[in-house]
């Protein structure tokens, strides 16, 4: 417990800065199970004939129907599992950037469709989009070696070079790893 009341802020923002990044990971991993999963079961995902259509159109046809569903469904369920678990994270968002590509491209090959009369409920979908990619760029960067520090830190000044954190990246994601920071 703290005793002084003015050291709340600080010790917020050095929970924040240790725990933020790893709770948004996690979330957005359980974000990416749940839309891979309705997209298993057929007629659950409102965005099913967008999916159909989107997939259809980066294949050349290649793969098109209930398969790009599928397809999508177990990329975006490769993807919940190593985010919300921390193994194979760098695959994991790999897999992400290639996900984004898909997920976002509606915008440019079916603007009309998205957007006739308004927004529609498929243009809702893809613009909630914005906003996990924008995470998945912050898990990027942290996965990477970048760190938020607390002000304190921050402002010390210069400090040494610290050796990075050689364990693979096979393993779970860890809070207390020693990184590089990015400045």
């Amino acid at each position: 417990m703290i005793g002084n009341p003015a050291q709340a802020p600080d010790a917020a923002v050095q929970w924040l800065s240790r725990h933020s990044i790893g709770i948004l990971r996690i979330c957005l991993g359980v974000v990416f199970l749940i839309f891979g999963a309705l997209k298993l079961q057929p007629g659950l995902s409102p965005v099913e004939p967008l999916v159909e259509r989107t997939v259809r159109t980066l294949t050349l046809g290649i793969v098109s129907g209930h398969a790009a569903v599928l397809l999508t469904a177990e990329l975006e369920l490769c993807i919940g599992f190593t985010l919300t678990f921390g193994y194979f994270l760098r695959v994991g968002l790999a897999m992400l950037a290639v996900a984004l590509v898909g997920i976002l491209s509606p915008l440019v090959l079916f603007p009309s469709e998205l957007f006739h009369g308004g927004v529609t409920l498929e243009a809702q979908y893809v613009f909630k989009d914005i906003v996990l990619a924008a995470s998945g760029l912050v898990i990027a960067a942290h996965t990477l070696g970048a760190r938020l520090l607390p002000p304190a830190e921050r402002d010390a000044g210069p400090r040494p070079p610290v050796p990075s954190d050689t364990a693979p990246d096979w393993g779970p994601a860890r809070s207390n790893r020693v990184m590089v920071d990015s400045r």
